[in-house]
């Protein structure tokens, strides 16, 4: 008696991936260092996603060195009370606009409400004033870098 043929299950609909989209939606991944962009038009979506910490890093837990020194606690609190902190999630300049003198330099003198440096969240310049007079005794972000709720930027003692 012969097999009975089974009907084939339709076949699944072609999705074309449009490389200068992807391409496009990467390059804005990246400069606006977020982690996750999705994409859709119709039934197509495209979703890109990049890792913030390197694979590496994330994969191997890294134990503290045994013979580490440990560091002082007047020194930490200090540099803590000192900091002016991020406010927001965002990106920090360091200057008015690229190739612009910066803001502050180490060593510096300023005055309550200068400007020590600008965040960009969300398309808006939010400029980060000194909180007191004083000297900056550390710029501990670089220009351009994305920073975090809370995070230090710069020392001023």
């Amino acid at each position: 008696m012969p097999d009975k043929e089974k009907p084939k299950p339709p076949a699944a609909p072609k999705f074309d991936i449009d490389e200068k989209l992807v391409r496009k939606l990467s390059r804005l991944l990246n400069e606006t260092h977020l982690a996750e962009i999705e994409y859709a038009e119709g039934e197509k979506r495209i979703r890109l996603t990049r890792s913030i910490a390197p694979p590496a890093a994330a994969a191997v837990p890294v134990a503290p060195p045994a013979a580490a020194a440990p560091v002082p606690a007047a020194e930490a609190p200090k540099e803590a009370e000192n900091a002016v902190t991020s406010p927001m999630v965002g990106t920090v300049y360091l200057a008015p606009q690229p190739g612009a003198k910066l803001f502050v330099t180490l060593g510096a003198k300023v005055k309550a409400g200068d400007t020590l440096a600008i965040i960009e969240a969300m398309k808006v310049m939010n400029p980060i004033k000194a909180p007191k007079a004083g000297t900056v005794a550390d710029v501990l972000v670089e220009n351009g870098q994305p920073v975090e709720f809370g995070q230090p930027l710069v020392v001023v003692a």
